[in-house]
């Protein structure tokens, strides 16, 4: 019985043969459904191409699509996907530009632990113009205790300010920034201790998330504080002044990347919400004017600041990017004319080649000069007409590392600002995207699909490590130096390569008088 069923069950089963031929069925099957699909998709591809050299045949605006057609299209291709693959495998460390990679990379470093320590030997290049820092025979103890006095901005004002961070975020706005990047700067302010400048395009609730020490600042179009002719709302000052935490104003008179044009906020990233802070039209591209229009003289600067200060009831100073400098000591003479009283309470010098979101190219390339040189024009200027004991001297642009930031105190910076900087921090990778909508790491898009990839929790530790690591290097600096802290730095501190591969101090190299 149990044999018959055994029988009967193998004679049920196919054999190795019949096995054969469904596999070999099976498999001649899908290698025609392959054929199929890989046919189908030649044939789309040419059908393509055929479209494609009809229009660059026919088109006739660009020359070598219309010589080349199809494969003139790569040329532009390849020019934008050079800009990417450029600083992965072809650009040297210190190549690249506007920030090379080993500057990006130690922001990156720092940001994410905290710490910067590397082996083996230095890469940078002693080039003629590159500085380098007079080491003292006995440094200072970390140990030792090192007492300073407080800086304090405006002492005269019903609200001076007295920072406590020697670094500090730079203006960016809500709007060239994403509402996540916003919030992870405000965020990462508040746990470092440092200041975050609102930039021109109003004070947004994203500023104000993290309760941090805010400095707003009223560009040319006066966002958030406006008429409709961009004179001042003295009202809405008023009212956004009720808030503690907006510690001081910043009026803008020009910027690093655009000296002479107002601010630009295309109008693909005019969304209602931002429209409705900045007081604009939503989908309207937001052109600021040149100037502030109630501000074209010395003299009606000065009247704009005491009313700013009046309304305000805080320290209020003046960022502008050093050019002309004749009515800067104009500005100054009459200053010193009306009285210390009316100077601004801070000057913030801006770089030649400081950053944005949009700027004409023949501005943001030929226009200003760098922070190298206005820095400590500005700082003589100051003593010459004994108005620098008066007046904070706040350094801007192209200022991302340790070095960087030591170089402004030797040179008479009494505090630093940064905006590129905290953009690496919060994992911005140099795409040149910021004016396009497009940003792939959700910094300065407003795509909700893009923001994703940008958590303000885990990006406000990156911004606080920043300002840690930055103080504590700069620091370091400091005492190699053999002073207590980096506002005692000074230009006795920095010494200049010269053509012949030997360093002078700065002093000996830097000479004022041929400004004046």
């Amino acid at each position: 019985m149990l044999t018959t069923l055994i029988l009967q069950a193998t004679a049920s089963l196919p054999d190795d043969q019949t096995m054969m031929e469904e596999a070999t069925s099976f498999a001649m099957r899908g290698l025609n459904l392959l054929g199929s699909l890989f046919l189908f998709v030649i044939g789309a591809l040419v059908l393509i191409a055929v479209v494609f050299f009809v229009i660059d045949v026919l088109q006739v605006k660009d020359a070598v699509r219309r010589n080349y057609p199809v494969l003139g299209r790569f040329r532009e291709l390849f020019s934008k996907l050079g800009e990417f693959f450029r600083q992965y495998f072809f650009a040297m460390d210190r190549e690249e530009m506007p920030f090379n990679r080993a500057e990006r990379d130690w922001v990156y470093h720092v940001s994410k632990d905290g710490s910067d320590v590397v082996p083996f030997g230095s890469t940078k290049r002693l080039v003629p113009g590159t500085s380098i820092f007079a080491n003292g025979l006995f440094p200072k103890l970390d140990t030792e205790d090192k007492c300073e006095a407080p800086l304090v901005i405006g002492p005269d004002s019903p609200n001076p300010y007295k920072p406590t961070s020697i670094f500090n975020i730079s203006a960016m706005s809500y709007g060239s920034l994403s509402k996540p990047a916003i919030q992870a700067l405000s965020h990462g302010a508040q746990m470092a201790g440092c200041w975050l400048n609102t930039g021109e395009g109003g004070v947004s609730p994203y500023h104000l998330e993290g309760e941090c020490d805010i400095v707003y600042q009223l560009g040319t179009a006066k966002f958030g504080a406006r008429n409709d002719d961009a004179t001042l709302n003295e009202a809405k000052l008023a009212k956004l002044c009720e808030n503690p935490d907006i510690k001081m104003i910043e009026i803008k008179l020009s910027q690093g990347a655009k000296p002479g044009k107002g601010g630009i906020l295309p109008g693909k990233k005019v969304t209602a919400e931002i429209a409705e802070i900045r007081g604009i039209k939503e989908g309207e591209s937001a052109l600021s004017p040149n100037r502030h229009v109630d501000a074209g003289t010395p003299e009606e600067l000065l009247d704009l600041i005491a009313q700013v200060r009046r309304v305000s009831k805080r320290p209020v100073g003046i960022k502008f990017v050093v050019g002309n400098i004749t009515p800067i000591i104009e500005l100054m003479d009459l200053i010193n004319k009306r009285g210390k009283d009316s100077a601004p309470d801070f000057v913030t010098v801006d770089s030649g080649d400081g950053g944005t979101g949009a700027a004409p190219l023949p501005l943001i390339d030929n226009v200003g000069l760098v922070i190298r040189e206005s820095l400590p024009l500005i700082d003589d200027l100051l003593i010459e007409k004994g108005l620098r004991d008066r007046i904070v001297i706040i350094a801007s642009g192209k200022l991302i590392t340790s070095a960087d930031v030591a170089w402004a105190f030797c040179a008479g910076a009494d505090l630093v600002n940064a905006g590129r900087g905290f953009m690496f921090a919060l994992g911005c990778i140099q795409a040149l995207k910021c004016d396009q909508n497009t940003c792939p790491t959700g910094i300065t898009t407003h795509d909700k699909r893009l923001q994703r990839g940008l958590d303000p929790s885990n990006k406000a530790v990156r911004v606080m490590n920043y300002v840690k690591t930055m103080q504590k290097e700069v620091e370091m600096i400091a005492h190699s130096c053999g002073v207590d802290n980096p506002r005692d730095l000074g230009r006795e501190h920095l010494m200049i390569i010269q053509a012949s591969g030997r360093s002078k101090p700065f002093a000996q190299v830097w000479d004022s008088s041929r400004y004046m």
